[in-house]
């Protein structure tokens, strides 16, 4: 039988149909996925990509179920906020049997847009752009490394990864060619913003940048910065902070959250975005 509440509908298993282990009772919506995975806040998706890498790792171990304690216990947030992150998927698991860990993976997916690949081009070859090319765990997740560049005259034609590297002003022309989507900065951060330019009039969508610099870029472009400094300078916070309540007394604990979110600053004008 379907019962219908408003937008929502559910399937309401009969005695042919009761929710199995195999099979969970599954609540969808009539909202478009679009407009779904549109409505999600930021550090709700933050914690999906964590959750899939769980879900993921325990598919490969030949799991099939799992409960959203466990799940919140293996991904470390409380239960409450990974049952309020998955309702946004429009699934809800079922009483007594938890959620079925292909139908969560494949639902995280779709709602992160993994079920195609995303190119990718990394921008710096040196020691951390080295181990971006090298690092065979991009491809199975949906990122596969397309195009290298760098500017230094003994590394380009030079392979790294498998890929040859080409130069700084073949980025356009080459990432246009490949269809490259997401663009990697690993420059210095004098070369941060000129790469940024490049690489968006090649056609990129998204940047990840590790360049410790603010890029200006159209509204459309998708920013995310890495900073490695500044994630060692928060935690460093944290562990100061511990040492002073135990200093105090008060046993060294912290019941506040072990880590902070990463913000952004959105400044308009001449339809740039400064990120």
């Amino acid at each position: 039988m379907v019962s219908q509440r408003g937008r929502r509908t559910r399937v309401t298993p009969d005695a042919d149909n009761a929710p199995t282990a195999e099979m969970p009772a599954v609540e969808t919506t009539a909202e478009p996925e679009a407009v779904r995975a549109k409505s999600i806040p930021e550090a709700a998706v933050a914690r999906l990509a964590v959750y899939l890498r769980v879900l993921s790792g325990l598919a490969e171990q030949g799991a099939t179920t799992i409960s959203s304690e466990e799940l919140s216990q293996a991904a470390g947030v409380n239960s409450a906020k990974l049952r309020k992150d998955l309702s946004y998927l429009g699934s809800y698991g079922t009483r007594g049997v938890g959620y079925d860990v292909q139908v969560l993976v494949s639902q995280i997916e779709r709602i992160l847009g993994l079920t195609r690949k995303h190119k990718v081009a990394v921008v710096g070859i040196g020691n951390l752009g080295h181990a971006l090319a090298n690092y065979g765990g991009f491809p199975g997740r949906g990122f596969p490394v397309e195009a290298l560049f760098d500017l230094d005259p003994d590394l380009v034609g030079v392979p790294v990864g498998g890929l040859p590297v080409s130069h700084l002003d073949e980025i356009p022309k080459v990432c246009a060619e490949r269809q490259i989507s997401i663009g990697v900065i690993a420059t210095p951060p004098t070369a941060a913003q000129s790469v940024c330019d490049r690489l968006v009039a090649g056609g990129v969508q998204c940047i990840l940048n590790f360049a410790p610099v603010v890029l200006q870029v159209p509204a459309h472009i998708e920013v995310r910065k890495v900073d490695l400094a500044v994630e060692l300078q928060i935690l460093s916070f944290h562990v100061a902070r511990r040492a002073d309540l135990a200093a105090n007394g008060n046993g060294g604990g912290d019941s506040g959250p072990g880590g902070a979110e990463n913000g952004s600053v959105n400044g308009h004008g001449n339809g740039m975005v400064v990120r």
